[in-house]
């Protein structure tokens, strides 16, 4: 312990010797530290934001429709235009399948719009839906006043809706829009129910801006829609896989396709969805780790290069050392454990820098950010093992001097 203290005291002797030199090779190691965790804090904070936002799903549900799922990355558009649509038969010959609790059937148009009251109007477009009792679970919606729409509202076509936090906000400012009404393209409907506030998808896109109606007074009020979505919520988590199949080979009958076609239609999960998510995340954290690994290359040979210095300016001190006892092992470790202080000490900087960009982006910019222990521990590891990589060799020439050359050098 005594001579690991030693160590410790005459490697930060020597860095406060020459802090200007020291600070400027610590440079690369402080870079690639503080980008590593920075990257890795705001990936990580997207990570657990897209895991939150993306779960517009329940977690037994799953989404079947004629486009892919949302993602990353290119879709050939022409290919899922010209599938056919998914029908209102179809899901409904879903419903009865031995995994399969519910299916939450969905109308709309292609593209949102805004809807009215006769004094007001919503600025931002609002998705308005057909949808039938199951898209209360589908959707995961909890009511903050009134009711979802009934099995009475779908047989009669009543001209009823329930509302997302958005519309209330644009329409009613007061907040009194239960049993008050919400036109669509012009078609007055009686607002039943108003959804609790959700929030928004990254910080970008509102899940606040719907308004859902029965679906047969959408057809009755605005016009039938060729193509459906279908939600299908399973009888459990544990039988989504189950009632996947089920699913797929009962669509696929019902839409005629022969035994080796392709599946013309899509499903997703919100597993699924975070799975293309995190496959981005890994590639930009590749990325960022050969940067960082450029930049810890860089410190290395600094490091290198300023110890081969200190051995040059220290030969007379090390051979009157040598002189008075100390063997080359322990010059060796001396060398060595000062390259090993040098580099940790611009782990430690850079760590603090990247957390420091980490907390502004998070408080001030109200980007999401995370900084995940595995990114310290890696970046502090890979800085020790920069200093002993690099120091190695000068440690090696300064316990291989000969006292009395050494001691004879001014």
């Amino acid at each position: 312990m005594t001579q690991l203290l030693d160590n410790i005291a005459m490697a930060l002797g020597t860095l406060r010797a020459n802090p200007l030199r020291s600070a400027l090779t610590l440079l690369g190691i402080v870079i690639s530290a503080s980008t590593v965790v920075a990257m890795m804090a705001l990936t990580e904070g997207l990570r657990l934001k897209v895991t939150s936002d993306l779960a517009f799903l329940g977690n037994n549900a799953f989404q079947v429709q004629k486009w892919p799922a949302p993602g990353f990355h290119n879709v050939d558009w022409h290919k899922y235009a010209r599938r056919k649509p998914i029908t209102r038969a179809q899901g409904e010959a879903l419903l009865g399948l031995p995994h399969v609790l519910g299916v939450s059937i969905e109308e709309s148009f292609d593209r949102p719009f805004a809807v009215a009251t006769r004094e007001r109007a919503t600025k931002a477009v609002i998705e308005v839906v057909g949808v039938n009792t199951d898209t209360e679970r589908s959707r995961a919606i909890s009511l903050a006043e009134g009711r979802f729409v009934n099995e009475s509202d779908i047989r009669l076509g009543r001209r009823v809706a329930v509302v997302g936090a958005d519309v209330v906000d644009a329409l009613y400012p007061d907040g009194q829009a239960l049993g008050q009404e919400v036109r669509v393209r012009g078609v007055p409907f009686e607002i039943v129910g108003i959804a609790e506030r959700m929030g928004s998808i990254l910080g970008l896109e509102s899940k606040d801006g719907f308004t859902l109606v029965p679906w047969t007074a959408f057809e009755l009020a605005l016009g039938k829609v060729e193509n459906t979505n279908l939600v299908v919520i399973a009888t459990s988590p544990e039988d989504i896989p189950k009632a996947i199949d089920e699913v797929v080979s009962t669509l696929r009958r019902q839409r005629g396709l022969a035994p080796l076609a392709e599946n013309d239609f899509e499903y997703f999960t919100n597993d699924s969805v975070n799975e293309t998510f995190n496959n981005l995340a890994a590639m930009v954290g590749a990325a960022t780790l050969g940067v960082c690994a450029l930049a810890l290359l860089v410190g290395g040979i600094g490091i290198m290069n300023i110890m081969l210095v200190s051995v040059t300016e220290r030969t007379r001190e090390i051979g009157v050392r040598m002189a008075l006892g100390a063997r080359r092992r322990r010059i060796l470790v001396q060398f060595i454990f000062e390259a090993v202080t040098l580099s940790l000490l611009g782990g430690l900087i850079g760590v603090g820098l990247g957390a420091g960009v980490a907390v502004f982006t998070r408080e001030v910019l109200q980007v999401p950010s995370s900084i995940p222990a595995w990114a310290v521990i890696l970046s502090l590891a890979s800085a020790c093992g920069a200093g002993l990589l690099f120091g190695i060799y000068p440690a090696a020439r300064a316990s291989k001097l000969d006292p009395v050359e050494a001691m004879r050098t001014e």
